[in-house]
């Protein structure tokens, strides 16, 4: 029947722990004979040592999924878990993982006082992404730009549900690229827990007391190949979200020439829908000013696209802006890629990312035009 869903569920026996850390572990596994690495959540499972006999949904793994393609832990024989900590916000909701978080918005959070009204964000730059891979180099332009800058991550549930199945996310954190994480709806394991978007960007303002938000769902975007069928578009409900509040939002555009597909050559169809179908609010689009010529070409004719919709394109000097971010990232030991690819083999992607954090970055130290952010 179409629609139907399902999962793969083995059993297999803890070998060794290849890594843990804050809120994952991940591990070889023995499953069927075979030697294979699966990742745990202590959070939902509890903790796992060698020789350990686990529950794995194999799922990922057999469809062969790219980010998704690890053997996950859903059970350990043998081990119980016990419900600590205040709050009583359900994520994951109705289904065997379901965790409890303390929400912001919460009677018992510290912030639940200040979240009881809606909050002006006051020109707060969001710096709003398609990828999770855009994340490392937005943040670290930005702190580039502005070392002093206090960089909250919302992360949404778009992708990845948990924090803490991204590596470079525990680089950024660890290093000080990135000073707050906010897990929005059904996302977990950030420093804040909120429920929506919408909140997750007031408690950026008044709890984590950020000068500049980066949102971004996990790793593993969903696309279909059609323009409607992917996570991609929820940029357009954060930066709608972020100048509903107050807030200016940036754009992060994907772009690549690196990409095979025709419909991801230059800006993306993702992004352009985005800005051109689904975003009701005017705002100035960061572009890198590539050097090839055919590649600046392209992104001009796409550029005149989002001018008729009443959007104002700022070029930027992207190569400039990336040196300074790799530069950055480097001294921190974190490599970035997208899709598989480097910033020598997918440089227009990268650039495109630290224009925008750039982009963000100065909003910080001066006021936008009238119009920026006016209902379109």
């Amino acid at each position: 029947m179409a629609g139907r869903a399902g999962a793969e569920v083995r059993e297999g026996i803890v070998v060794e722990i290849i890594q843990r850390r804050e809120g994952a572990t991940l591990a070889w596994v023995e499953v069927q004979g075979r030697r294979e690495r699966a990742v745990c959540y202590p959070a939902l499972t509890g903790a796992i040592e060698p020789g350990d006999r686990v529950a794995l949904n194999t799922t990922a793994v057999t469809l062969g999924l790219g980010t998704g393609g690890h053997h996950f832990v859903t059970a350990v024989w043998g081990r119980t878990a016990d419900l600590e900590g205040p709050g009583h916000i359900m994520k994951v909701r109705y289904t065997p993982s379901q965790v409890r978080v303390l929400a912001v918005e919460e009677e018992e959070s510290p912030y639940h006082h200040a979240l009881s009204v809606i909050p002006d964000l006051a020109g707060l730059p969001v710096a709003a992404c398609g990828l999770h891979s855009q994340l490392p180099v937005v943040a670290a332009a930005i702190k580039a730009a502005c070392p002093r800058a206090r960089v909250a991550y919302v992360m949404t549930d778009g992708a990845a549900l948990p924090a803490a199945v991204s590596d470079v996310l525990a680089r950024l954190r660890k290093s000080g690229l990135v000073d707050t994480v906010i897990t929005a709806g059904h996302a977990f394991g950030g420093d804040l827990e909120a429920v929506t978007v919408h909140s997750a960007l007031a408690a950026a303002k008044v709890a984590a007391r950020a000068d500049a938000v980066i949102v971004a769902m996990g790793p593993g975007v969903v696309g279909t190949g059609t323009p409607l069928g992917s996570t991609a578009l929820e940029q357009a409900l954060v930066l709608d979200a972020a100048c509903d509040l107050g807030g200016r939002g940036v754009p992060v555009i994907r772009v690549s020439f690196a990409d095979a597909r025709e419909r991801h050559r230059g800006i993306s169809h993702h992004a352009l829908t985005c800005l051109t179908r689904f975003v009701h609010h005017r705002l100035t689009v960061p572009l890198p000013a590539l050097s090839r010529h055919e590649w600046r070409a392209r992104l001009e004719e796409q550029a005149a696209g989002l001018r008729a919709c009443g959007h104002r394109i700022r070029w930027r000097d992207g190569a400039e802006a990336l040196a300074r971010a790799e530069r950055l990232l480097a001294r921190e030991g974190i490599r970035v890629t997208s899709m598989g690819r480097s910033a020598r083999e997918d440089p227009a992607f990268f650039e495109a990312a630290a224009a925008a954090g750039e982009e963000a970055a100065g909003l910080l130290e001066r006021p936008g035009p009238p119009q920026e952010g006016a209902a379109r």
